[in-house]
């Protein structure tokens, strides 16, 4: 039986949830998420969605901000979108099984409703507008989702087609993927090709999905290594792995970890600021799973391949699962070893 999984993401979620606590509506409020201390220099973590409507983008710095637009600014509170991010995956709770979850990041969760639309007698569409809408009452957090009959291709309804849709779902199969997604451009817009791998395409005239799916495997290979079987998957809508798949995972050590590939070059200020939400998320899991730290790992990489990765661990002096004392020391080894002046990506 084909699998039907949706991958939610709740919107522009840290300023969303600043102007919830400020009653107010983040589609008619000019806001964004930003430590104002730091300077007229400091990104913005978040802007609300009216700013975006007013050609203000993500990850923009304060100053870039248009003079006759006026705005509130709010300091991020990370424990706090951490509480509201629990209090959504409780909400999915009220559906599915936990191991029909999978948490992919502070905002984002994939879930397979496979054995749950014959329960609900609902259409995958129909079951993730309940859920979009409980998620909306109880939070006042608008969210978007994205169906798919694999992991990869609900990612990509979410990222390409959910915004563009009135009810903001989107759905595709592999048949729909190849006849709407094969030919996206910029290619940088599919989940885990960034600027460097698209770069690296564009020595063989690769621009879309198509023309990847039509390259040769072993010239495929040949650039890419290991990493170019998941590329060679995702240009034809595949993905073999599952949920399941992903938390019948055993390492090899007690050890929790993720990768993140950049989706573009980052400076020193917005690679740090990812490297925090990659902690939020690890923290969730660890009080998930009843766990605790007692050491930490950070690896490095930049945009330029020709440079070394940096980082470094850190034994903790406690065991701990508090994500203030955990970002503490994945910032003293940041800031230790990563490269200021050079582009992560």
């Amino acid at each position: 039986m084909e699998r039907v999984y949706l991958c939610i993401d709740l919107k522009t979620f840290y300023a969303s949830v600043e102007c919830v606590e400020r009653n107010l509506d983040p589609f008619d409020t000019n806001l964004v998420v930003a430590d104002e201390s730091r300077g007229k220099t400091t990104i913005c973590l978040a802007v609300s969605p009216k700013l975006k409507n007013l050609g203000v983008k993500n990850r923009c710095r304060l100053f870039e901000i248009p003079e006759n637009i006026q705005y509130i600014i709010a300091k991020p509170r990370m424990r706090l979108y951490m509480e509201y991010s629990k209090n959504i995956y409780k909400i999915y709770l009220k559906y599915f099984a936990k191991e029909d979850i999978f948490v992919y990041s502070i905002d984002e969760c994939f879930l397979d409703i496979t054995d749950y639309t014959m329960l609900y007698k609902k259409t995958p569409e129909e079951l993730a507008l309940e859920i979009m809408e409980d998620i909306y009452v109880t939070t006042r957090i608008s969210s978007a989702c994205g169906i798919g009959s694999n992991l990869f291709l609900a990612k990509v309804a979410l990222d390409i087609l959910a915004k563009h849709s009135e009810n903001h779902i989107g759905y595709l199969n592999e048949m729909l993927f190849r006849q709407t997604i094969w030919f996206h451009t910029p290619i940088t817009d599919i989940w885990n090709i960034h600027t460097q791998t698209a770069k690296r395409l564009e020595k063989y005239r690769a621009y879309s999905l198509y023309a990847v799916a039509h390259l040769k495997e072993e010239v495929l290979k040949k650039e890419f290594g290991a990493n170019a079987v998941y590329l060679i998957d995702h240009s034809w809508g595949m993905e073999p792995c599952t949920i399941e798949d992903i938390h019948l995972y055993k390492p090899k050590n007690r050890t929790i970890s993720s990768r993140q590939i950049l989706w573009e070059e980052y400076e020193y200020e917005e690679a740090f600021l990812v490297l925090k939400e990659m902690v939020q998320v690890h923290v969730l899991n660890l009080v998930a799973k009843k766990l605790v730290c007692g050491r930490i790992y950070l690896s490095i990489g930049y945009a330029d391949r020709t440079i070394n990765k940096t980082g470094g661990s850190v034994s903790l002096k406690e065991y701990t699962n508090s994500y203030r004392r955990i970002v503490e020391y994945f910032t003293n080894v940041f800031f230790r070893s990563a490269h200021k002046n050079i582009l992560f990506g």
